[in-house]
């Protein structure tokens, strides 16, 4: 028995989180009937620049590529 609960109650568990698919996982909205946004080359975005600056909610944010091929975004 869990001493921290009253007697009679047993802990509750956490439901199972339900299995994503990768569309789910990249952040975009995929339920039947929105539309999606267009896809973007990080070509088109760098244009040979190792940064580039994105404003968001009056904040600027940094979109650099690593060496390695990776995308950070900083504040």
């Amino acid at each position: 028995m869990n001493p921290a609960l009253p007697p009679g109650l047993a802990p509750r568990r956490a439901a199972p989180a339900p299995e994503l698919s990768p569309q789910d996982r990249s952040g975009m909205d995929v339920r039947p009937g929105c539309a999606a946004a267009p896809e973007v080359a990080s070509e088109q975005l760098f244009r040979g620049r190792s940064v580039v600056p994105i404003q968001h909610n009056g904040a600027t944010y940094l979109l650099r590529a690593t060496k390695l091929g990776k995308l950070i975004l900083t504040k």
